[in-house]
């Protein structure tokens, strides 16, 4: 009976969760799709996009700690926030913390997505990292954001991990390639636990879980050159590595009413080694 009563409760929180992500947005629906058509209106949009994530977290019920370095960017500096990918909440709780509007570089297949990725492709920087001409593209808008004065969001792994909490996997170089070239600060961040409230599984699974949010203190990059971006890298990977709970890696099984199945997803996960990055 308990395995029965734990499976209608995930049923009625996934539901509760998903009106509650859903109904927000298609309220301002035709204010964000005005908003990403006018490019003088995208500042605007992001911050209805961090208040919706705001709302929307709340609404989860979900405690969300956030821990933050004494040392921090100067007001008005824009910087790189680089964050650990482990979850389809990542961007959501970035918005919800980061209080400068960020702009935020995204995989290509975010702007397929029904109502909202038209308006994610048009207002946010997109990426296919199949393509070197996405990529190119890509890093160009990134550095006029930057010069624009505007920091910009980038997941350096370029994936959600396969081991999300656990290990990150290797970064791409074009972020610290891009925070050289401009000379703009990096943030590492770290996200240790969002993979337990909604797993990349390949469809929607959610589970009422604490999130946490770290945001370490800023790494200059004035004065480097090219030959650094292994060191920077290897430095950046090293931080953001330093914030993640190995104790709460894996993620949520899938949901049951039968015994057998509710024990399999209460069952922790194996622990893995992490594994040295590609520098």
């Amino acid at each position: 009976m308990m395995h029965l009563l734990r499976y209608i409760g995930q049923r009625l929180y996934t539901s509760w969760a998903t009106f509650w992500f859903a109904v927000p947005f298609l309220v301002t629906y035709p204010v964000q799709w005005g908003l990403s058509h006018w490019p003088a209106g995208w500042p605007y949009l992001r911050a209805l996009n961090k208040a919706w994530s705001r709302f929307f977290i709340m609404m989860w019920g979900v405690p969300v700690e956030t821990i933050r370095a004494t040392e921090t960017v100067p007001p008005g500096q824009p910087c790189l926030y680089l964050a650990n990918h482990s979850s389809l909440i990542d961007i959501p709780l970035l918005f919800r913390t980061l209080s400068d509007g960020p702009n935020v570089l995204g995989k290509s297949s975010l702007a397929k997505i029904p109502l909202w990725g038209p308006i994610f492709g048009r207002a946010y920087i997109t990426v296919d990292r199949n393509s070197a001409v996405s990529r190119g593209r890509a890093i160009v808008r990134a550095r006029q954001e930057l010069a624009a004065g505007r920091s910009v969001i980038i997941f350096p792994e370029g994936q959600i991990s396969s081991q999300p909490g656990q290990q990150l996997e290797p970064f791409k170089e074009g972020a610290f390639q891009l925070a050289i070239a401009t000379g703009v600060p990096i943030v590492p961040i770290t996200m240790p636990l969002n993979h337990h409230f909604l797993p990349d599984v390949g469809g929607l699974r959610v589970r009422w879980a604490r999130l946490a949010i770290v945001m370490h203190a800023p790494i200059s990059t004035a004065g480097l050159t090219a030959a650094d971006v292994p060191a920077l890298q290897q430095r950046v990977f090293e931080v953001i590595t330093s914030g993640l709970r190995p104790e709460a890696g894996g993620i949520p099984g899938p949901g049951s009413w039968r015994p057998q199945a509710a024990r399999a997803e209460a069952a922790p996960a194996a622990t893995t080694t992490r594994p040295e990055p590609v520098g």
